[in-house]
């Protein structure tokens, strides 16, 4: 599905992203792990073509995308869905505006289909019967949900989730991880999650990725990657352990 391919990324003369080298596999979810700072969120903005790589190509099956016009992109992004860190919904509009947005913008169907389209996200992600609520309204777990239906409505076949857990507390954060994998496998799509939870990386995740100060420096299946001797890595572990 994507190939990441000795890409490198700079930003006035310093490297954010040192010859990154990855694959993610169709219908799998990655976690892309990493402190502040590491590299994690250039790296997706790489991935959704928000900013270009200084050299190296990433391919989206057979098309590489990094060296593709606005124009070719914005065809390319149809195929992806995006769930942001701080959800990004539009205040002025209700959760039904906000889900049906996409579809509005990009695909030509009819108001009934639009609303159905909507009825049938919201309630995939467990919220039926919110559509006319504003998202002022919502909880801070409500809102990745709506996000997450927003997402999904146009039927893409990779989601991006950018910090999904950020700012929800314990019991919120297992709930949203367990909708990552329901999503996953009710559409079998393709997740690409970054994340600075571990614990979330563990419970979501086929296989994590971790970016060390612009470096990949593992790559493996959960399971294995806790087993892991290198320190960096073993770090992370240790402030999971001492923050239960």
């Amino acid at each position: 599905m994507i190939k990441i391919i000795d890409v490198c990324k700079e930003f006035q003369g310093k490297a954010a992203l040192k010859h990154i080298n990855m694959t993610i596999e169709d219908g799998e979810t990655l976690a892309i792990i990493g402190g502040s700072g590491s590299g994690k969120s250039t790296l997706l903005r790489l991935l959704i073509g928000l900013i270009r790589p200084t050299s190296g190509e990433i391919w989206l099956d057979d098309q590489e995308i990094s060296a593709m016009d606005e124009k070719e992109l914005d065809k390319v992004r149809l195929r992806m869905g995006m769930v942001f860190q701080y959800s990004a919904l539009f205040d002025s509009m209700t959760v039904a505006e906000n889900v049906s947005f996409g579809l509005r913008e990009h695909r030509d169907y009819p108001e009934e289909k639009i609303q159905a389209i909507v009825r049938e996200k919201l309630n995939l992600v467990g919220l039926s019967g919110v559509e006319q609520m504003m998202p002022g309204e919502l909880s801070g777990g409500m809102k990745k949900r709506v996000s997450l239906a927003r997402a999904i409505a146009i039927e893409p076949a990779i989601i991006f989730y950018d910090e999904p857990s950020s700012g929800l507390d314990p019991l919120m954060t297992a709930k949203i991880d367990e909708l990552i994998v329901d999503t996953q496998k009710a559409l079998k799509v393709t997740s690409v999650v970054v994340t600075h939870d571990m614990a979330s990386a563990c419970r979501i995740a086929d296989r994590i990725a971790m970016i060390y100060e612009g470096e990949l420096i593992a790559i493996d299946s959960a399971s294995h990657f806790q087993e892991n001797p290198d320190p960096r890595i073993q770090a992370f572990f240790h402030t999971l352990r001492t923050t239960k």
